[in-house]
């Protein structure tokens, strides 16, 4: 037994370690900063740096030593649906109150076609049904875009598209895209991010939880080309002085409709921070209750 708990926890000393070289950007920028530490502070400092890479045991979270810098091993525990929680969920989808309508806008230019794909499949993929997916092309000149696009739209009735004459960049695309939504919630997707299967199921449990909600955000990563979710932002309840220095609503970011028209829907000329400008103008609108996380 012991000997056993000693391999397993120089297994992943050694993880930990080999992920922080990599995240320091290899052997050569590590050793120059241990000898930085050691010229400047002595041994006692070299070995309180080295100290703050030891791992984080968490004896509560599955079985054996468990590495709290290990996201996927995070995600396989909390954030990993098998087939009965997704009916579970279904069942808690079908005995909601309200299920309204919401809107996923999609603006596309230029897309990587299997991205594209992607999205649109992790949007047709939602344990809730009432959603619509509201895409403009803003006038891509490559025809496999198109040819795609069309394919996708033949799939799902709900699934509607429309093609810009004309480029006009990502805040008129955002704009075309909101002329042909009908829900009474708006949802925004770029054209290379993926939903999980439950997030419209959430978004719409916060509606029927929080009847006067205005904006609802959601937590967030990042996805590499290998399909592995990396870059965790754990966000926290609503916190305004945040929000002022950084679009913490971003990415899952759902939008009551009417507060969009009511501030003009997106800004042209704010190309880039357009989400942001939304954000902020439709937040003036309302009070701190109004404004969830999920």
């Amino acid at each position: 037994g012991g000997a056993i708990r000693a391999i397993k926890a120089a297994c992943l000393k050694l993880g930990v370690i080999k992920r922080f070289i990599a995240r320091q950007g290899g052997v050569a920028p590590v050793f120059n900063k241990a000898r930085s530490l050691y010229q400047r502070d002595g041994l006692a400092g070299l070995k309180r740096g080295l100290g703050m890479i030891e791992p984080k045991i968490d004896p509560g979270i599955g079985s054996g030593a468990y590495d709290r810098n290990d996201y996927a091993a995070w995600v396989a525990q909390y954030d990993t649906l098998d087939d009965a929680r997704r009916a579970e969920l279904a069942d808690m989808v079908a005995s909601l109150a309200q299920q309204p309508l919401i809107s996923v806008v999609m603006p596309t230019y230029q897309p990587n076609p299997q991205w594209l794909r992607e999205a649109v499949d992790s949007v047709r993929n939602q344990i809730y049904p009432n959603w619509e997916l509201c895409i403009a092309d803003d006038a891509t000149p490559d025809p496999e875009v198109k040819a795609t696009l069309n394919d996708l739209a033949r799939t799902d009735s709900r699934i509607r598209v429309v093609y810009r004459e004309q480029n006009g960049h990502i805040s008129a695309a955002s704009n075309s895209a909101l002329a042909i939504a009908s829900g009474q919630w708006v949802a925004l997707l770029d054209h290379d991010d993926i939903l999980p299967a439950d997030a419209l199921a959430r978004v719409a449990e916060c509606i029927n939880q929080h009847p006067d909600a205005g904006v609802i955000y959601s937590d967030e990563d990042k996805i590499n080309e290998h399909g592995e979710r990396l870059n965790p932002y754990f966000k926290p309840d609503w916190n305004p002085d945040l929000f002022l220095s950084q679009n913490m609503v971003s990415h899952l970011g759902v939008f009551r409709r009417d507060l969009i028209e009511a501030v003009g829907g997106f800004r042209l000329g704010l190309e880039g921070s357009q989400d942001y400008d939304l954000a902020l103008r439709i937040i003036e609108q309302l009070e701190p209750r109004q404004i969830i996380h999920i």
